[in-house]
């Protein structure tokens, strides 16, 4: 393993320390997981697409309602 040493303020290394699961946890472990999980949120879902597809032809066909108009049927106005 290479080792390295970088410069935290000490509000980053509090913030670190603060998103160890277990006392055992090391900065480099919490550091990889808070990327691995960084890089699963940039890849959308088969699911999440096509629900953004579908939201899209609604607006396209005109089946959309302001806020006014949800308001006002749901009887908040």
């Amino acid at each position: 393993m290479e080792q390295s040493t970088i410069k935290l303020s000490k509000k980053i290394k509090n913030d670190l320390k603060k998103q160890m699961i277990h006392p055992g946890e090391t900065y480099e472990m919490v550091i990889a997981r808070l990327l691995k999980n960084v890089q699963e949120d940039d890849v959308l879902s088969p699911a999440i697409i096509k629900n953004i597809e579908e939201g899209v032809a609604d607006i396209k066909a005109g089946r959309v309602y302001t806020s006014e108009q949800v308001k006002k049927r749901l009887g908040l106005k």
